[in-house]
């Protein structure tokens, strides 16, 4: 919204700034950032008057869980509500990849909620069907990424670029949109599986968006996309802006989820911010990255299934439960190291998805 000052610069005066990226990325970030700490406490004393008891706590889960009974759920309100007001004011709003992202963000968002609020209704674990969620995770998938295709360059729709590999297009045809969907699908219950302890998955969320950000910014210019050899996507530099917004809510956010939380994300927050990041990776043309930057949440996905595939065929288990940051609960790793260590590994990950970029 804020872009269209710029139409009044004659590109001399302060009204020029709007024009650059850079300087609205920090606006959305500031903005996004003050929106938390504003209304964050607000916010929790509302979740916790509505919801009385809180998020039900499992009770197969570790002991030590059954001490944050009453916390109250939803706090991904926060994050998207920040997200939303920064975005709004600072990005362009004509921009395809922003109105698809924010369509991804929102659509699992909803469904996020209606799990959490029938969760707390209930007082139960059991929210909306799993079979549900999924359907309608894939027909937002499917949407957006065939809404992605068509706004890529024609000489990028519907193919895949791998990594590392120069020039190098896999031609899916139409095959591409299911594969969209299984990554944004893919993308948003894996950070949904991450998010079992306080602050484990805010923080790598925000790792991986500053990284796609980064890549989103740089295969949006022309000039970039030459020097790295990587494929020049125009109108992508504008989601540095939604991720620098989507950054300054998580800490928000953070700032009254650190251990011990006096609110927890919830799906409302894990599914929207999971899909927000398929979605930036399938309008950068970076969805084979995403698997790198976002490894810890592949981990986390990958554990449950393990555990479940396994189980099923032989009655025992791999890991002592899942996800596998459960696992080292159970091993006698303190919360607040189990999620410093995740972090770690999440920055690690991201250096490396970074490198991507010049490995050639």
């Amino acid at each position: 919204m804020l872009y269209w000052l710029a139409e009044l610069s004659d590109g001399g005066d302060a009204f020029n700034l709007f024009r650059y990226i850079t300087f609205r990325a920090g606006g959305a970030f500031f903005t996004a950032l003050i929106f938390g700490f504003i209304f964050g406490k607000p916010l929790i004393n509302i979740l916790r008057k509505r919801q009385g008891k809180g998020q039900p706590i499992r009770e197969d889960g570790p002991q030590s869980h059954m001490e944050k009974q009453g916390t109250p759920t939803m706090g991904g309100l926060l994050i998207l509500s920040a997200l939303l007001v920064a975005t709004l004011l600072w990005a362009r709003l004509d921009n395809p990849y922003v109105l698809i992202t924010l369509f991804v963000t929102y659509a699992f968002g909803l469904i996020g909620f209606a799990d959490d609020y029938a969760k707390v209704s209930k007082s139960s674990t059991n929210g909306v069907p799993g079979r549900v969620r999924f359907t309608l995770g894939l027909v937002i998938a499917g949407i957006a990424g065939y809404w992605a295709s068509m706004a890529h360059p024609e000489g990028l729709q519907f193919q895949l670029a791998m990594p590392v590999f120069k020039d190098t297009l896999l031609n899916f045809g139409l095959f591409f949109i299911p594969f969209v969907m299984i990554v944004i699908v893919g993308s948003a219950n894996a950070v949904n599986l991450t998010d079992g302890l306080d602050g484990l998955a805010i923080m790598p969320v925000m790792i991986a968006a500053g990284t796609l950000g980064a890549i989103a910014y740089a295969v949006g210019r022309v000039d970039f996309t030459e020097y790295l050899e990587v494929h020049y996507v125009p109108g992508t530099g504008e989601l540095f802006i939604f991720t620098s917004a989507l950054i300054g809510g998580g800490l928000g956010f953070l700032w009254y989820n650190a251990p011990p939380a006096a609110v927890f994300m919830g799906d409302t927050g894990s599914l929207a911010l999971g899909g927000a990041l398929g979605a930036i990776a399938v309008a950068t043309k970076h969805e084979i990255v995403l698997a790198i930057v976002g490894g810890l949440f592949v981990v986390e996905a990958l554990s449950v299934i393990i555990q479940v595939l396994y189980f099923k065929k032989t009655g025992k288990r791999v890991f002592l439960m899942a996800p596998i940051h459960h696992h080292f609960e159970h091993l006698g790793w303190k919360e607040p190291q189990i999620v410093i260590r995740f972090w770690i590994i999440s920055l690690i990950l991201a250096l490396i998805g970074l490198a991507t970029l010049k490995v050639r």
